[in-house]
Parts: C-alpha cells; structure tokens; sequence
C-alpha cells in the first residue's frame, strides 16, 4: 500500500480507503449499495488491514446510523491499527435540529457517532454538507472545542463549494481555529469538475482530496458498453438519479480508452480508473467500497504499479470536458493562460504537484 499525507497535516493515510457506505444497508439508497453484516464486515475489514488500508470511511447517514455500528462492531479490539473518517451535518430527521452543523447538532453527532463506533475518538471528522443557516465563527469554534477535547484529530469538509471551503479556511486562520485539511469530493473519469475550482483550491489551501465515488456512480466497472443494455445487476437501475448524469457517448469514450489500456496493462478497467486518480494532483486517498471480498480484491489492484505519462494523457483527452465560465478562457486563451498554468504544474506543495 502506498500512504500519502493527507493534505498539509501530519497524517498519513493509505492511498485506498475503505467506505463502509454497504455496512448494514437500508432504504432505497444505501439497500441498492449492499447489506453487509456484522460478519461479513469483519472479513472486509480484515482483508484491508492485512492490504494495508487502514482507513474507514463512514457517516451518520449511512443506513440511519447502521454503517457506524457495523463498522464499530467490525473494527472492535483493532482500534489502534486503524483511522475511522466519519461524516455529519446531512437531515437525520425531520426535527429542527436533525440537520445542519449548529453548535448543539455538531456536539449531538460526534458523541452519537462515538457511541456507534465504540471509540473515544474520531481521526477524522467530516462536514457532510455546508450549512448556510449557521454562522462560519460557531461551527469553527465548535469543532475546535471538540479537537481540544479529545473527541476528534482532524477536521475536513465534505462537498463544498469553492467559495464556502475559501471561507471557511479564511475564518479559521483569522480566529486561530483548527483548519480542515480534507476535502471528501466527487472524482472519477466521467466527473471531472473537481478539476476547475476545488482541486487549484486544494493545491494552495494544503487541502488533500479522499474521493468519492471513484467509479462513476458504478459507470466504470467495464461491464457499461456500447450497444449493450444495462447488466440486470446494476445498482444503477435502482441508483442512477441520486447520483450525478453522466451522457452515454461520453462515457463509451471513456470506456473505449480505458479498454485499450487495459489491453497494454493486462489491467481490469477498475483498476485503471483508480489508478488514474491516484496520480492526480491534490488526491490524498481514494475511497473504494466493496459488497464482497472479490470485488475488494479487485480494488487493490489499483496500487503497486503506474500509468506511463502517454496513457494518462490518453485518458485525460478521452475525458476532458469543456471548462465552465469563468474557467474556459484561462483553458484556451494563451493571455490568462500564462498568468494561470495548469494545476498539475502548479503545486505549491511538491507532494501535490
């Protein structure tokens, strides 16, 4: 296993975690990722560890809770081999004070994740969502009261906009508060928006990327092609409108480029799209779910060996997008493109670029 920092802190994080979305799945959503048990959780558990990913990746509102219980249960007498990510601020409830990051809601949620985990304490605790009703200041000194009190290490964010994580490490460094050193962002070769705002903003804020949903919403498994009908066990069937769109021929495109290099590799596709991420810039560590020990087996395969520039030059064509304004023209105008080179080059933190 390759470990990386984890953005400008000290931690070291393997460069696969583990998400524990399939542990004790409920509902429509989590149901369609996988149901896995107490038992069956173990075994995950234990192949990670043995593979060196030692790193879980969880949140309040996986199955109503379920997911931090099972992934509690399954790490029980091992807490010391490993470090547990989990996530809050997304509704639990139709309260007013189910959802959101306010002061008694953040203090409610890390002693409720606490007690599902069975731990004292969380290597990372996560900001689900960004909540505009609550003051930047209170959910700052909040979470820095609850660093200084032992509960969590470090603090990161969670689908934030630019703007909002600008904001906030801007508050934090004016206030003397805990900074978040990690960004959990949707990434994969068929959504690359991370690239135009968030990822320039992680290489000069010293935010490290964990991935979501590395495989497109399950679109880049190699069993999604061109001319063939959805295969009937995808939980894209059941999935597909909780997830971001992605357009059929751009995704065959991909598909098609990712097909030849796993002909030159010897390489499942999988394994190729996550390996392309691990050699971005910015990605500290990706999060890859399994619903049985064959398909974790499968996800390891991303680690150990590189893509050569020329394939990851293949790729990035297959995948690129025209950039959204007021992107585009730093992309194709050579004015604001020499004022502003490309974020793979220009890195402040040599880890990064």
């Amino acid at each position: 296993m390759e470990y990386r920092r984890l953005g400008t802190s000290g931690l070291q994080v393997p460069a696969l975690s583990f998400g524990a979305g399939t542990f004790g799945g409920q509902g429509p959503l989590f149901g369609a990722w996988g149901n896995t048990g107490a038992e069956e959780a173990r075994r995950l558990v234990d192949i990670c560890i043995d593979a060196g990913i030692t790193m879980f990746d969880t949140a309040d509102v996986y199955s109503d809770g379920a997911s931090e219980e099972v992934l509690g249960a399954a790490l029980k007498g091992r807490r010391d081999q490993v470090l547990i990510s989990t996530k809050a601020g997304l509704p639990t409830g139709d309260g007013p004070g189910d959802a959101g990051t306010s002061r008694s809601r953040l203090i409610t949620s890390v002693d409720t994740a606490l007690r599902r985990l069975g731990t004292d304490y969380i290597d990372l605790f996560q900001l689900h969502a960004y909540d505009a009703g609550t003051p930047v200041e209170e959910v700052l000194s909040t979470l820095d009261d609850l660093v200084r009190a032992g509960k969590i290490r470090h603090l990161g964010v969670s689908n934030f906009s630019g703007w909002q994580a600008m904001k906030s490490l801007a508050t934090a460094d004016r206030r003397g508060r805990e900074r978040y050193v990690a960004h959990q962002v949707h990434y994969s070769l068929v959504g690359r928006d991370y690239e135009w705002e968030l990822m320039p903003l992680g290489l000069d804020q010293g935010l490290g990327a964990i991935v979501w949903s590395p495989l497109g919403w399950g679109r880049l498994t190699g069993k999604i092609r061109r001319g063939r009908p959805l295969p009937a066990g995808s939980r894209l069937h059941d999935t597909a409108d909780y997830g971001p769109p992605v357009e059929d021929e751009y995704l065959y495109r991909v598909v098609d480029a990712l097909d030849e290099i796993a002909e030159e590799t010897g390489k499942a596709i999988p394994q190729i799209a996550l390996r392309w991420l691990l050699q971005r810039p910015t990605v500290s560590s990706v999060i890859v779910g399994a619903r049985n020990e064959e398909q974790l087996r499968q996800n390891l395969g991303a680690v150990g060996w590189t893509l050569t520039a020329e394939q990851m030059a293949r790729l990035d064509a297959a995948s690129s997008r025209t950039a959204p304004y007021p992107y585009f023209p730093y992309h194709r105008q050579e004015g604001f493109a020499r004022l502003n080179p490309p974020v793979v080059q220009a890195g402040p933190f040599g880890r990064f670029s």
